[in-house]
């Protein structure tokens, strides 16, 4: 089976598998999926939503971080590690927002990587779910370890996966394709101990069995 093969195989059977599959952040805009996105680096969703509602209530525009004291803003974070990187990026990227977008969240990937602590990644994020725009593929822990074990690149950074992976998955499928597998990355393929027995795609899977514990 040759790469492009695997991949249309393994897209076909994600999407049975996985059909209510969505971004596990909590939001209700684009803003506030920004700022959870940027929060979520080296912490969990699970507990990013425990964070976020307090966080949302208080601030409610890019505006209203900007004004928050910043004693204030890293107590209200505190518990997603980072939390004076990440309170200082978040005033940043607000101010930004409120200066060159009227508070808006951008929808290009060249304005919204300008921003303080949003990468690629995270621009994927926003634009593929805040605003249905695929302009990437995002590229986590758990689609850097699934894309690899399904055979589909053997490259090791971001960047290089990305790129890959926009070549061998239908630009319509994008973002979907991403949450299929952290979907199935947290559900069954998970880093220490994959459930191959158990697996969706163990046919198709060329590390089935074989993955070191």
């Amino acid at each position: 089976m040759t790469r492009p093969e695997r991949a249309a195989a393994v897209t076909a059977l994600l999407a049975r598998t996985y059909p209510a599959a969505h971004c596990e952040l909590a939001y209700t805009s684009p803003l506030e999926l920004l700022i959870a996105t940027i929060l979520s680096a080296q912490c969990t969703d699970v507990r990013v939503n425990l964070v976020t509602p307090a966080l949302f209530r208080t601030c409610r525009t890019a505006a209203d971080y900007v004004a928050l004291p910043a004693e204030q803003l890293e107590d209200l974070i505190h518990a997603t590690g980072f939390f004076r990187a990440k309170a200082k990026n978040i005033r940043a990227c607000c101010a930004a927002l409120t200066e060159r977008h009227g508070g808006a969240v951008p929808r290009d990937m060249a304005a919204l990587t300008a921003l303080a602590g949003v990468g690629r990644k995270t621009a994927n994020v926003v634009l593929g779910n805040a605003f249905g725009i695929n302009t990437g593929v995002v590229v986590d822990t758990h689609v850097t370890r699934l894309s690899a074990r399904l055979g589909l690149t053997k490259q090791t950074t971001p960047e290089k996966i990305e790129r890959v992976l926009m070549k061998l998955i239908p630009r319509a499928q994008w973002t979907l394709f991403s949450h299929w597998l952290i979907w199935h990355g947290r559900r069954r393929c998970t880093a220490r101990k994959p459930d191959c027995a158990g697996c969706e795609l163990r046919a198709l899977c060329p590390s089935a069995g074989r993955v070191e514990r």
